[in-house]
Formats: structure tokens, sequence, C-alpha cells
């Protein structure tokens, strides 16, 4: 446990250094889907009193899901404020993933129920927020905060799709998420896309007409 609390308590240097400022109100946001086929991306933001430790939080790629689960009610439980915001197809082709990115993230920040001091951003900075910003590349490996909104994001996307199975049966949206495993591609080839496919990626582009792009978007899981 020694080594866990260590751990975690390194995962609090960007949040130590603002709260020694003097700035109390520390956001964490991050986002998870930029990868699937199918389904949104989803942001959340979190603000966590300083002395928030919760051991088991890290990169939620990095965490179990049913652990993750238990730690994003005991997030959201001991949490100053969190919030969500998604950005689901056709829109998220329309303006593209990283965009699409941005804003859930933004969304995600301005729907807190108090407005943040400041926020730390994995990897990039979101444009439109007029609040300090602390991008940080792998925050969700470096921050708590970003670590916690990395869980709550993940649990959240999981829970979409596992609605969007039942509102659209066939394609294994609960299992896989809405990644390109053989299952899903297999799903398409048969039926062909639904209005949560992603257009402007492949393979789902080529099959609405729209030419071999295959770079973007075939990530197996």
């Amino acid at each position: 446990m020694d080594e866990e609390l260590r751990r975690l308590e390194n995962m609090k240097q960007y949040e130590n250094a603002l709260y020694e400022r003097g700035i109390r109100l520390v956001a964490g946001t991050d986002e998870v889907g930029r990868g699937p086929l199918a389904g949104p991306v989803v942001a959340a933001a979190v603000i966590l009193p300083p002395d928030f430790l919760l051991p088991g939080v890290d990169d939620s790629k990095k965490v179990p899901p049913k652990k993750r689960r238990e730690l994003s009610d005991r997030i959201k439980e001991r949490a100053v404020t969190w919030a969500v915001g998604m950005v689901f197809p056709p829109y998220l082709d329309d303006i593209n993933i990283l965009n699409a990115s941005r804003e859930a993230m933004r969304i995600a920040v301005t729907e807190l129920a108090i407005s943040p001091e400041h926020v730390i951003v994995d990897a990039v900075r979101i444009p439109g927020l007029h609040t300090e910003q602390t991008p940080l590349i792998k925050g969700d490996s470096l921050s708590i905060s970003v670590a916690c909104a990395s869980i709550i994001a993940k649990v959240e996307r999981d829970l979409v799709m596992d609605a969007l199975d039942d509102i659209y049966p066939g394609y294994g949206f609960a299992r896989h998420k809405g990644y390109a495993t053989r299952e899903h591609l297999q799903a398409l080839l048969h039926k062909g896309p639904c209005p949560v496919h992603r257009v402007s990626f492949e393979p789902v582009k080529s099959m609405m007409g729209g030419g071999p792009h295959a770079n973007q978007g075939l990530l197996f899981e």
C-alpha cells in the first residue's frame, strides 16, 4: 500500500504545484473513443478535493472494466464536481475526430457545476475555453485529475455503447464498443453501416461510396 500511495502522490505533482499557487479548483479532463468506427467520442471533466487519494486510480486503459466502474462511482462521490461531454456522428464526421475530441472536452469542462480556475488537459489545448490550461502529454498517467476523468469517460462511453447495442442490434456494440474487431467488420459487411457509424472512417467511408482511405480508424482492440 505504501508503494501505491507513493504512486498516487506522484500523480498529484501537477495539482499540488497549482495548489501551492493558491489555485484550488483544478479540473482534469480527458476523452475516450477516438479510434472506434462507431459511437461518440466522450470526455469527462472532474474537480477533485486537494486531499483526494483513491487507490487504483490510473489511466483508464490500464484498469480492468469492473474496477473502472467501481472507481468511477467512488470518484463521482468524492469529487467537488464532475461532468461529461459527448460528440456523436454525424457531427463528429463534419468537424473531424481531433476537433470532436476537443469539443467533447470543452463541453465537459463548461458543464461543471463549479467553474475551474485551471484545467489540466490530456495532450491538447482546448480552443474556446477561457480558463488557464496545462496540456499534458500522457496526462492520464501523470495527473490524478486527468486519470479520474479518463475513468469516468470510459465508463460513460461503455454505457452509451451498451445502449446503442439495443437500438442497433446485430453489430455487437456492447462487446467491442465500436472498435474495428473482426466481429464488427463482419457485421458491417453483412448489414452495412448504421446511423452511429463514422462515415469519415474506413472501411465505413468506402461502404458509403467515399473511396479508400484506410489509414484512419481501422484499429483492432
